[in-house]
């Protein structure tokens, strides 16, 4: 295999050489279970494979891909409760993409310890540092192929090897033709397959007459497509309007890969297939990726990426509370956690589930890893929904945490000390933490007591927003009175730092416009939150343009199932609370909906979601725009993983389902018929019609499935995005896992139009 490694491009690093030779290490899951294996990376340089010991035989461990970094020992909550039998300084944490567990590993001494830090680290900048089409003529995966199907691991691939590797790939194809290939291949006429022998058999199989038809449909000859052919693509098919013509300079310049066609200014066949494979031939629009929104809007108009429960990494009821939570969490980009404080032992706060069976943790350790990953992901505010049933005595322990461990970054009072008469914008919150808690006096009073003497300023907060915000708030005072023997005792401290986020109960939407202010905020149930879009939707819709609103999942989902986000979104609700420990199609939309704007945790609302006087409602909308119909031609599929790798001879029979969440009537779903037994290229070529009202709240998600006549159909992978992301033309869909991870090389190829209906009526 070494002729396929040569396209790596690995430094040459005696660690990595180190690792090549292997190492024994412990592999801990528990404090119970601590077993040794041996650890070896691959000649590949992109695969860590483990045995029980050293000449028995090998299974894969992991790939460098799937890998997001390594961390120290001490990092390791597991390591640091086993630092009395197990040297911390000679441990380190594997951390996945996604929501697959860490990899906990003791080496023998600190120096072989670093020698896997330091080169497993390498090897991820390597990965991480390759552009989209490095990686799509990355060898490491197909080296991996060649290790399954060569089972006796001599490094060559018989004929019959090569027939089980295709059943591996999915691929089910004609006996005499699969050997066609292999010997047209098999150019040392050996009888077997060697590196650069099975590329040429891999390249062979995976060629593209779909994309190979499209090319020549737009070149003159058949074998190039000049500038103007080109820009004509771009202009008529990829919907790039006036900017095609020095796009396509651009795209010919990143994809071409012959010099000579780059200094012509022509694309060759290649060239037009790395176009398509990349990013710019994505079906995500690229400009959607970076932070493209306007920052500066008050936080009630945004949608905030929300965790429910974030401690939990596992079931409401036994599951295990966790430091990891909350970096997982935080660095997809959850810009809200929730801390569950209750007393604990020794004067020290904790953190759990109340009432129930699940572990606890310190609230300082929560902070302190809050403090770490705040902003690794994101720079925009974090907010830390505080549920506190903490004692006198141990909130004044949190309020001491809280200042100390956070120290700056904690926001403390208003920016500029005034009193505002809206909420402060993302922008403007760069790199604070927010609390978001109970509260026992109004900010007014709060600020206030921080003047030496009364400030005349606050009266103009009257000119803004009148009907909403009253400057007379005294039947406030006097609900608070009524209220003040059943409220629990609030530590002075604590309650101070809870600034912009206090919270409140909801009565009804009337009640909060005479009596609420602008920085306080109410938490709804799923169920009532349901019942408040379907009966008062214009009312809420109106109530989430100056207040926040924060959902969270039903009591009853104690196995930490989620609901859709989509119909509170619909209502304008900022903070949709999910458990994102859980996997499935309602975090797929969510995910959706917050990869866009550089995945950074808010997502501006449509126009319509922040007018104070708005008249949508989400039951019965009256669209600003015109209703649209989406066409989308459904043509073929690549390289599609297997659903059940034991089952060796099982091939996927695919379909792809296009399901559309947006406002009720716009919530539908189409699929295509099956291709029976071919996961590896099958052709669909069918079109599926859509009627959107609303495209402004519409999230497509594209699921590939395997069909089962007997039962339910099996998940393949899908990928979710928001209406006013979608490019038009021909684009790719590279799939995902159930846990969110690239499923590289697997896509769909689809063709996407959207045309404006004309004239009429649209709800």
């Amino acid at each position: 295999m070494a002729s396929i490694l040569q396209g790596i491009r690995l430094p040459t690093d005696p660690d990595l050489l180190l690792m090549q030779e292997g190492m024994q290490m412990r592999k801990v899951r528990s404090k119970n279970w601590k077993k040794l294996r041996y650890f070896r990376l691959q000649e590949d340089g992109m695969t860590v494979w483990h045995s029980r010991q050293m000449g028995c035989r090998a299974k894969p461990s992991f790939s460098i891909s799937d890998v997001e970094t390594v961390r120290e020992g001490h990092e390791s909550e597991l390591l640091r409760s086993l630092a009395e039998e197990l040297p911390l300084e000679q441990g380190f944490t594997v951390v996945f993409h996604g929501r697959r567990s860490n990899l906990d590993l003791v080496a023998n001494s600190v120096e072989e310890a670093q020698i896997w830090m330091r080169g497993l680290q390498l090897l991820v900048d390597v990965v991480t540092s390759m552009d989209q089409q490095e990686r799509l003529d990355q060898p490491g995966w197909l080296s991996d192929w060649f290790q399954r199907g060569d089972k006796n691991q001599d490094g060559r691939m018989s004929f019959r090897e090569v027939q089980r590797l295709l059943h591996l790939m999915n691929v089910e194809m004609d006996q005499e033709y699969a050997f066609q290939l292999f010997q047209a291949a098999d150019r040392s006429q050996s009888g077997t397959l060697e590196g650069e022998e099975f590329v040429e058999f891999y390249k062979t199989l995976t060629k593209r007459a779909e994309v190979e038809e499209l090319f020549e449909n737009f070149s003159a000859d058949g074998q190039k497509l000049t500038l103007l052919e080109f820009v004509d693509f771009l202009r008529e098919e990829q919907k790039e309007g006036d900017r095609a013509s020095d796009l396509a300079l651009e795209l010919i310049d990143r994809h071409e890969p012959s010099e000579s066609g780059k200094r012509r200014h022509v694309l060759s066949m290649d060239g037009f297939l790395n176009y398509l494979c990349s990013e710019d031939g994505d079906i995500f629009n690229p400009a959607c990726r970076s932070i493209y929104q306007d920052m500066t809007r008050p936080l009630s108009h945004y949608y905030i990426s929300s965790s429910h429960n974030t401690y939990l990494v596992g079931d409401q009821l036994c599951g295990q509370s966790s430091l990891e939570g909350y970096i997982r969490a935080l660095k997809r980009g959850c810009r809200c956690v929730e801390v569950d404080v209750w007393d604990g032992p020794n004067g020290e706060p904790i953190v759990y589930h109340g009432h129930t069976l699940t572990s606890r943790i310190l609230f300082q350790d929560v902070l302190a890893t809050v403090a770490q990953y705040a902003f690794q992901t994101s720079d925009y505010p974090v907010i830390l929904s505080l549920e506190n049933h903490c004692s006198l005595e141990q909130q004044e322990v949190m309020a001491h945490h809280l200042t100390e461990i956070l120290g700056e970054q904690l926001l403390t009072t208003t920016l500029d000390g005034l009193l505002p008469v809206e909420l402060p914008s993302p922008e403007e919150l760069r790199r604070k933490i927010l609390l978001k808690g109970k509260k026992s006096r109004t900010l007014e009073e709060d600020l206030e007591e921080e003047e030496e003497e009364p400030d005349p300023e606050p009266e103009p907060q009257s000119e803004t927003e009148p009907e909403l915000e009253p400057p007379e708030l005294s039947p406030r005072s006097k609900d608070k009175k009524k209220g003040k023997k059943s409220k629990p005792m609030l530590c002075p401290s604590l309650s101070a730092l809870v600034v912009y986020l206090k919270n409140v109960p909801f009565h009804n939407f009337s009640h909060s416009r005479e009596h609420y202010r602008f920085y306080e905020i109410s938490s709804f149930s799923e169920s009532k939150a349901k019942n408040l879009a379907k009966e008062a939707g214009n009312e809420f819709v109106q109530h989430n343009t100056w207040q926040l609103s924060r959902v969270y999942p039903s009591g009853l989902r104690t196995d930490s199932s989620n609901y859709n986000p989509q119909e509170l979104w619909n209502a304008g609700c900022q903070m949709v609370a999910m458990n994102v420990q859980t996997a499935g199609l309602e975090m797929d939309i969510c995910d959706g909906l917050f990869r866009q704007n550089g995945g950074c945790g808010y997502v501006l609302k449509p126009d319509f979601l922040c007018d104070a006087q708005s008249s949508f409602h989400p039951e019965r909308p009256i669209s600003p725009f015109k209703a649209q119909t989406l066409l989308i031609q459904v043509i073929s599929g690549q390289q599609l993983p297997k659903v059940d790798n034991i089952k060796e001879g099982s091939i996927v029979d695919p379909l792809v389902k296009v399901e559309l969440f947006g406002i009720r009537p716009d919530t539908t779903r189409q699929e295509t018929s099956y291709v029976e037994n071919n996961g590896f290229n099958p052709y669909w070529g069918q079109t599926l019609c859509f009627r959107v009202l609303v495209p402004e709240l519409a999230l497509l998600r594209f699921v590939v499935e395997d069909y089962d006549w007997k039962s339910r159909n099996d998940f393949v992978g899908q990928y979710t995005l928001p209406w006013t992301c979608m490019q038009q033309g021909y684009r790719h869909i590279h799939l995902l896992s159930k846990d969110g991870i690239s499923l590289h090389p697997a896509s769909i190829f689809v063709h996407i139009c959207i045309r404006e209906e004309p004239e009429e009526a649209e709800a």
